[in-house]
């Protein structure tokens, strides 16, 4: 055995992945740093609460498109990698995605069976020399870089260690392309799935048509260059929905929803049932002053602000037994 410094040849020497690199496994030598993330074998891994993890992708001195497919399923809970599991929250989870120690984006998931896309992009220069490129998941309540009027605004409306148990299914790093195609309207499904928003993730991310927004919020996302939503103008078309008598125990109360449902439908019928905005927080810095919106019928068209430095979360005013639904998009 012959030695040179400290290494010595029994070294594994570890090869960089070349972009595309779709990262599918824990196993994949190009996940080379973790923190309080397990690895998977059909996933990349499970964080156990808010964690890091540092792939090693040579960039070469050129940017890099970064898209992940992160998810919650049944093992998603506080506590999940000890055995002591908490009880299962019905609150959403708000988490920051972070990379390089800048926030990117922020996700919102709702469920136990839900699926975010995340998509962002990193210049030459924030790309070290040794290509460690370090992707960070911290609940919204953690870090430098959330506001506290944010902090504030979401605390007892989401769940704690809202990064515990969350997976990551996929990454992939990719040299971003000249131009994407990208329509200019977009329903509220295809909205979630391109990560313009995040509104408590796709169970099915083939499912098209409205979006509802059962959590009574909504993250707006920064947009990569070049696709739907970077004209820095965007319209989102706002509706509401009669909560179906069916979720409501069979009681009084499930009369009591459906006069609910009555008075909703007449509301609709006389073309006054159109949602309001209560404000629109940028993540990072705050209250972005009175939300620009109209009333078209039953119809809100929100212009929120560009969301090119930092995510925006929109808060709908609560209106008791109606759901807020998102229905398209528009970029200009």
């Amino acid at each position: 055995m012959s030695s040179a410094g400290s290494a010595t040849d029994l070294d594994q020497v570890i090869l960089p992945a070349i972009p595309p690199a779709h990262v599918l496994s824990g196993q994949m030598p190009a996940l080379q740093v973790t923190d309080r993330l397990h690895r998977g074998t059909q996933i990349v891994g499970r964080f156990e609460t808010s964690g890091l993890a540092g792939f090693k992708i040579a960039a070469q001195g050129r940017p890099l498109r970064v898209r992940m497919s992160l998810s919650v399923d049944e093992l998603s809970i506080s506590g999940w990698h000890t055995g002591r599991t908490e009880p299962v929250s019905t609150l959403p989870r708000l988490v920051q995605i972070r990379s390089q120690g800048r926030l990117r984006q922020c996700v919102l998931l709702r469920g136990r069976r839900s699926h975010a896309q995340v998509a962002f992009d990193l210049p030459a220069e924030e790309i070290p020399d040794d290509g460690l490129i370090c992707v960070e998941a911290l609940d919204i309540m953690e870090g430098d870089s959330v506001c506290e009027e944010v902090r504030r605004a979401v605390g007892g409306h989401v769940m704690p260690d809202g990064a515990a148990g969350l997976r990551i299914d996929k990454i992939v790093f990719e040299e971003p392309p000249a131009a994407d195609y990208d329509p200019d309207t977009l329903d509220g499904c295809r909205c979630e799935l391109y990560s313009l928003i995040s509104a408590g993730g796709l169970a099915n991310p083939n499912r098209q048509g409205v979006r509802l927004l059962r959590s009574g919020m909504f993250v707006v996302n920064p947009v990569l260059p070049g696709t739907f939503g970077s004209s820095e103008r965007i319209t989102l078309r706002l509706g509401t929905r009669a909560e179906p008598a069916s979720v409501i125990p069979a009681t009084w109360r499930r009369m009591t929803g459906e006069l609910r449902w009555l008075r909703h439908a007449t509301r609709k019928a006389l073309r006054v049932a159109a949602p309001s905005v209560e404000r629109i927080l940028s993540v990072r810095d705050g209250n972005t002053g009175r939300p620009k919106q109209r009333m078209n019928g039953n119809i809100t068209e929100l212009e929120p602000p560009s969301p090119a430095g930092s995510p925006l979360l929109v808060i709908i005013s609560p209106v008791q037994g109606v759901i807020p639904t998102l229905e398209s998009g528009t970029s200009h």
